[in-house]
Parts: C-alpha cells; sequence; structure tokens
C-alpha cells in the first residue's frame, strides 16, 4: 500500500512550508499568490492526497460531524428521521453520528455530553419519554458550548430552537374521526409519562368534549411506546366497551392489533383503529390503517435549517434568538375505521 500523502510532501515539491500548504488546502486567510495556491491545489490533486479530518478540524475549529440521540432506533418514525437528517448532514458536507437513549433521561444526558466532547459542531436531540427527563436534560443542554436543536419532544421552559408537530392537534385530528364515524366508546392507548402521550391525550378529550361525551378514565390505558408494552397494555381494553381506540403511536398499535388477532378479533370489524406516525402498519397488518401523520420530510427540513444556521452564525459570532417551530399533522385516511349506522 502507498503511504499516506502528508503535507510536508505537498510543500516540499512546490517548495513552500507546509503551513503555507495548510492554510491553502483549508481556504484559510493568507498571503499567497494565486500562482502558488493554483500549484498547491494541483500537485494536491495529483498526488490524491486526502485530508485529516483531524488535523483539519484544530485549524477550523469545525469537525463536520452533528450529533443525534434518539430514543428507539428500532422505531420507524425515528429510524426514518434519523436517515433524513443523515441525508441532509452529508449534503452540506457533515457526517452524522447517531446514538440511541433506550428512552432513559441518564443516558440523554450522557449521550448530549459525549457527542459534544468527541467535537460535534452541533446536536439534534429527541429527548426521552421517561418521567424527569425535562430536568436533567435540560441541566445538561443549557450547559452547552455547540447549538443544538429539540426535535419532535420539546422540553417547556428550556430556551433553545425546538422543531414538533402539534401533538394536541394530531390527538383531537384522529378522535374527532372516530366520532364523526358515530363511535362513543373510545379508547385511547397513550404514553401518559411523556409530554407528547399527554398531549395527544388532551386533543382526545378536547375531541370527546366538543361532541358531548364525558371522557371515561378506564379508557384512557397507559403504555409505553414500546410493542410489549402496548401488547400488555391492550389486555385491559377487552374488558371495557370501547369499539373504537386511538393508538397513539405505530408501535402502540402493533401491540394492540397483536393482542386483538391472537383473540379472534379483527379491524374494522370488532374495533375501529386509529394509529399516530402513518410509518409502519400498512406493511405488516390488513387493512391499512387510518392513521395522523407527522410528516418526517418536513420535520427533518425545519431542523437541519435551524441547527446549520446557528453553526454558521457562531462561526460570525452573531447568534439569533430561539426559535419554535410546531407543525401541524393531517389525518391520512384508510381503511381501518367502520362507521357505526
Amino acid at each position: 500500500m502507498a503511504a499516506k500523502v502528508t503535507l510536508r510532501d505537498i510543500a516540499r515539491e512546490v517548495g513552500l512550508s507546509p503551513t503555507a500548504v495548510s492554510l491553502v488546502l483549508n481556504d484559510r486567510p493568507c498571503k499567497i499568490s494565486a500562482e502558488n495556491r493554483r500549484r498547491i491545489k494541483e500537485v494536491a490533486r495529483r498526488k490524491r492526497y486526502i485530508p485529516n479530518q483531524i488535523a483539519r478540524s484544530l485549524v477550523t475549529q469545525h469537525s463536520q460531524t452533528v450529533g443525534l440521540v434518539v430514543p428507539n432506533i428500532e422505531s420507524r418514525f425515528f429510524s426514518s428521521l434519523a436517515r433524513r437528517l443523515e441525508l441532509g448532514c452529508r449534503e452540506r458536507g457533515h457526517a452524522l453520528f447517531i446514538t440511541n437513549s433506550d428512552d432513559s433521561s441518564e443516558n440523554d444526558s450522557g449521550l448530549v455530553r459525549q457527542l459534544v466532547n468527541r467535537g460535534a459542531d452541533g446536536l439534534f436531540v429527541v429527548a426521552s419519554g421517561e418521567s424527569g427527563t425535562d430536568e436533567r436534560l435540560a441541566a445538561t443542554l443549557s450547559q452547552l458550548p455547540v447549538p443544538y436543536v429539540l426535535v419532535d419532544r420539546l422540553i417547556d421552559g428550556l430556551s433553545c430552537d425546538k422543531v414538533a408537530f402539534n401533538n394536541e392537534a394530531g390527538g383531537y385530528l384522529a378522535c374527532r374521526h372516530l366520532l364523526d364515524a358515530g363511535h362513543r366508546r373510545i379508547a385511547c392507548l397513550a404514553n401518559l409519562a411523556s409530554n407528547t402521550g399527554r398531549e395527544r391525550v388532551a386533543g382526545y378529550e378536547r375531541a370527546l368534549a366538543e361532541k358531548g361525551v364525558e371522557p371515561d378514565p378506564a379508557l384512557v390505558l397507559d403504555s409505553t411506546y414500546y410493542i410489549p408494552a402496548a401488547y400488555e397494555a391492550a389486555r385491559a381494553l377487552l374488558d371495557t366497551d370501547a369499539t373504537a381506540v386511538l393508538a397513539t403511536s405505530d408501535n402502540i398499535a402493533l401491540g394492540l392489533l397483536k393482542r386483538l388477532y391472537e383473540r379472534g378479533l379483527r379491524v374494522p370489524r370488532d374495533y375501529s383503529v386509529v394509529s399516530y406516525d402513518n410509518s409502519a402498519v400498512d406493511v405488516l397488518f390488513e387493512p391499512a390503517l387510518t392513521s395522523i401523520e407527522q410528516n418526517v420530510d418536513e420535520l427533518s427540513a425545519a431542523a437541519l435549517e435551524l441547527l446549520f444556521r446557528r453553526i454558521e452564525e457562531g462561526a460570525r459570532g452573531e447568534l439569533g434568538e430561539p426559535e419554535e417551530r410546531i407543525l401541524m399533522p393531517r389525518l391520512v385516511l384508510k381503511a381501518s375505521v367502520r362507521t357505526l349506522s
């Protein structure tokens, strides 16, 4: 294998110092003639010089890397988000380091510190749904020396850039659709330990109130965003008189459907179901589930625009005011809701 070409090799051939070569190849301001700049770049191209990113970061004070913390990379929603963020970072000349917190606030804080200590120029953070996340993670984020964007799950009272969908509106749209189909006994499977789950339940309850339906606490069933937990939570559904269910994530819907199908129950014959995320269940089950869509392209585009604007502002020493963007979800109609006569 040929030896790796170094700055010294290029400097020796063009008759200039390694410092001069480094400044030119890193596009740094310097008093070097246009002809010498041309010669340096030509020799670097001919010798197939590959920049040492670690050395370059010491010169530019940028690592060309960005970090992402997600709660559950196995979730189709979060894996889709990670993919689109990675593509967007790559288009901007940055590598994305993806980490998984396993929905643990302790892991959130540790991973954030680890990414910053490894030189990330900025961070995308999707907080865990664990109770107590706000205080632990907020304390860590408030001390960061690099820009970051909270994505999908927000922390109240933390002054920073934030991008998320309106969870209350999503819960409302889902429940309102079931109400318009004639259902009145509507169950809701939600992660009550998370802000997103509680907000979706709030939207569900607002839709019930508008129709004059008294919310029944026995129909609100607690589940984390994991399939086995939803499968267990759905056991209690079978003891109610519900005719319809709002499953507040696709993973929760998968756990629910597994429980129903094991009992010989079918959607929408026995239960009408509206899911949330519109990301996975159509591939695995029939009929296709009516769902609340959170457009991942829209979410990732907003997060990328905000973070890279902050990185550029930081390089100029001109940080703008934090911005919060709340996006609107939409109802995607399919075949999982039966209209009651």
